[in-house]
């Protein structure tokens, strides 16, 4: 048997059978989604406006565009994203369809995201058999990862991120198939989009040029080739990466199609060879150069504390953002193919493929991205998913194939090749499918927390400023139209030094720190100057600080404030005690060394066990007062026992043991505990959260529950 010969894929479709399989794997991938709905369905809580709340806290990002674009109205310093792209059109569709906002971003990513059954099935086509892409269409939709990011509920840029290079990878592999000049504007235009929707995607696009540089190289002096008017499709590919305007870029685009179009005969073939050399000075001085340094010089790589242009130094946020982190080989693998049999088919498949269609290594850039989440992180793997699936594909494509020869009856032997070929891929779909049942992610915020927020709303002006942590700054912002400080996206070390700050220490520098953050943050979007906290409070108070120390003592004080029109809330939810020990590393860095404070906090759940308290994993004896860790004992210095009464009023009792050691909170309605040093206690959240402690000088309880608190802060 010519082992070259039966790698090919011999299985050609009209449009109709093509678009058959569309369907059928977009509906299939659709209906999978349901399954999540089925299940939170029976979950009041996670319901809130006559539909269910999305689970991704950055979706609110978008949502907070669009209303305002659908409300008409935007002002300035809110960071809404009016005139995002992907706002935008979730806004229109809300329009359009009459549907309500709040419902069209919960079902808007499992539709848009089940697309990528589209550019697969395709790509079959373009390399010879769209039952190819189909068989890869049932199942890279459904893959862990790829799955994650576009379910229900989670809205945000990711429903698009990998239906639009898939597409722009179909684009190349149909344009050097056909050679049709006419056009080559249809892929540099996707990939145009694909920019303006993500701009992460420029990296993917740049990828997609260098492969397809390779290719074109392979092909002119491997496969001996004339490939001229393949060349000219490299300048189409430029232009999607120039540093220019979209709009600027479009009109180059159809001005270079013009213009190849009517020249095409008028080319001399001997300026061929000084063309590749244009064509690759243009792209590594003008785009490579840059691109590469970006590339090398992101927090991905650097994953360290920043520098402020004074020296100051701050914490980055991508070294506390888990699905930035590192991830194990066995994570790799079941968010990529979701089980090890279906990875490492899918690698031998993809493998296969590009030993037997060479074009295939323009898809290399995405199924490079993706295995670069072992280091990058859990946002990566989703690019890799769609090749691997391709990869499985043609390995139960060969088997179904291999099957079909093997057999006498040529109309069995017909058949059989598909029927084997879709039973083996339902092995590898099996495994994504279990795991999309197992796989309930809650709700952003439940009901009763948005409650808060809708209240908060009535009670502010689109102008005050909500004080809070930034993993809820877009849902404050959408909910209860206000401004925030932090947020999902603005979210850097130095600005979010001063929230943190905030949080974490006793009320007055809490305080202090509040206002004057306020009013640095409106003075620098009036002076369109670099937010600088502490060079800001060097300036204004004309003082010298040179520790995160000396910023303590001097807003320990009672010190001169400037007026600010806003009011400030200080949001404060119980879920924050989850990401409270990292929300203080930011305050607690010192700026001068970069050096983090550590300080000692624990939470738990509480279980009697003999004459031990267990909080979590930690046993504590209360007969002697002391914290069994790590084989030694620590003395308790204090014992605060929180709960509510039935009328939902809030009973503390306290006990003080020692003069030091650690301090337990037993929060008995909660039915958990925490231990924590003094740092951790006398904190503004602690003592205003857990125990609605406040000075009523600086602070005004607004909405207290169980679940969250909103404080006031006095102006004077």
């Amino acid at each position: 048997m010519n082992f070259f010969g039966f790698l090919k894929v011999e299985d050609k479709s009209n449009w109709k059978i093509i678009l058959f399989y569309i369907l059928v794997a977009y509906i299939f991938n659709i209906w999978v989604r349901f399954i999540y709905v089925d299940i939170i369905s029976q979950i009041p809580v996670w319901q809130f406006n006559g539909t269910y709340i999305i689970n991704n806290p950055d979706g609110f990002y978008y949502a907070e565009g669009a209303r305002d674009f659908i409300n008409g109205f935007h002002q300035k310093n809110d960071l809404s994203p009016i005139y995002n792209v992907t706002s935008d059109f979730t806004a229109l569709v809300s329009e359009f369809f009459h549907i309500p906002l709040d419902k069209v971003i919960f079902y808007l990513p499992g539709i848009i995201g089940s697309l990528l059954a589209v550019p697969l099935i395709l790509i079959g086509e373009a390399i010879g058999g769209a039952f190819l892409g189909f068989l890869a269409a049932l199942m890279a939709p459904m893959v862990w990862s790829y799955y994650h990011r576009t379910m229900f509920g989670y809205y945000d840029t990711d429903m698009l991120t990998v239906v639009l290079p898939t597409f722009a990878i179909w684009g190349v592999l149909w344009s050097l198939k056909n050679k049709n000049i006419k056009y080559f504007f249809l892929t540099p235009l996707i990939e145009i989009f694909m920019i303006y929707w993500h701009d992460g995607l420029y990296n993917v696009a740049n990828g997609i040029f260098i492969m397809s540089f390779v290719y074109l190289l392979y092909l002119k002096f491997v496969k001996k080739e004339n490939i001229f008017i393949e060349s000219l499709f490299l300048l189409f590919l430029i232009v999607p990466l120039l540093p220019i305007d979209i709009k600027i870029k479009i009109a180059v685009l159809i001005l270079l199609q013009i213009s190849v179009f009517y020249l095409k005969n008028k080319i001399n073939l001997k300026f061929e060879k000084i063309f590749y050399l244009i064509v690759l000075a243009i792209y590594v001085f003008v785009i490579g150069i840059p691109w590469i340094n970006g590339v090398l010089h992101s927090s991905y790589f650097t994953r360290a504390v920043v520098n402020s242009d004074e020296g100051f130094k701050y914490y980055d946020v991508v070294n506390t953002v888990r699905e930035a982190s590192h991830i194990s080989f066995n994570t790799l693998v079941h968010r990529i193919s979701g089980s090890y049999a279906g990875f490492f088919a899918g690698a031998l498949g993809y493998l296969l493929l590009i030993i037997r269609y060479p074009q295939m290594i323009i898809s290399l850039p995405m199924v490079v991205l993706g295995l670069f989440a072992e280091r990058g992180g859990l946002r990566f793997t989703i690019f890799a998913v769609p090749f691997f699936a391709l990869g499985d594909a043609y390995i139960v494509y060969l088997i179904g194939k291999l099957v079909s020869k093997a057999l006498i009856n040529e109309k069995i032997s017909f058949y059989s090749k598909y029927i084997v070929s879709f039973l083996l891929m339902l092995g590898f779909i099996y495994p994504n499918y279990k795991h999309i049942h197992e796989y309930i992610t809650p709700a952003a915020m439940n009901k009763n927390e948005i409650e808060t927020l809708v209240k908060l709303k009535h009670l502010s002006k689109r102008n005050d400023y909500v004080l809070s942590w930034w993993d809820y700054g877009y849902l404050i912002r959408y909910y209860s139209d206000v401004k925030t400080l932090v947020d999902g996206g603005k979210h850097s070390g130095d600005v979010d030094f001063p929230v943190s700050f905030a949080l974490t220490r006793s009320e007055l520098p809490s305080y202090n720190s509040a206002i004057l953050d306020v009013y640095f943050t409106e003075k620098h979007f009036i002076d369109k100057k670099k937010f600088d906290f502490i060079k800001d409070i060097e300036n204004y108070y004309k003082v010298k600080i040179n520790t995160t120390k000396d910023l303590e003592n001097f807003l320990s004080q009672k010190i001169p404030l400037p007026k600010i029109k806003e009011n400030i809330y200080y949001f404060l939810p119980l879920k924050m005690l989850d990401i409270f020990p990292t929300v203080s590393v930011f305050g607690s860095i010192d700026i001068k060394t970069g050096k983090v404070q550590n300080h000692f906090f624990y939470k738990g759940r509480l279980k009697k066990q003999g004459r031990y308290l267990l909080l979590g994993q930690i046993p504590i004896d209360l007969s002697k007062a002391e914290i069994i860790l790590n084989q030694r004992t620590i003395p308790v210095k204090e014992i605060d026992l929180v709960a509510y009464t039935k009328g939902g009023k809030l009973s503390v009792r306290k006990e003080r043991l020692r003069k030091s050691g650690l301090n337990l909170i037993i929060m008995q309605s909660y039915g958990e505990g925490l231990i924590l040093d003094d740092f951790f206690y006398n904190s503004t959240y602690i003592q205003m959260f857990i125990f609605e402690n406040y000075d009523k000088n600086l602070f005004k309880p607004i909405i207290i529950t169980p679940y969250v608190k909103i404080y006031k802060v006095v102006k004077h």
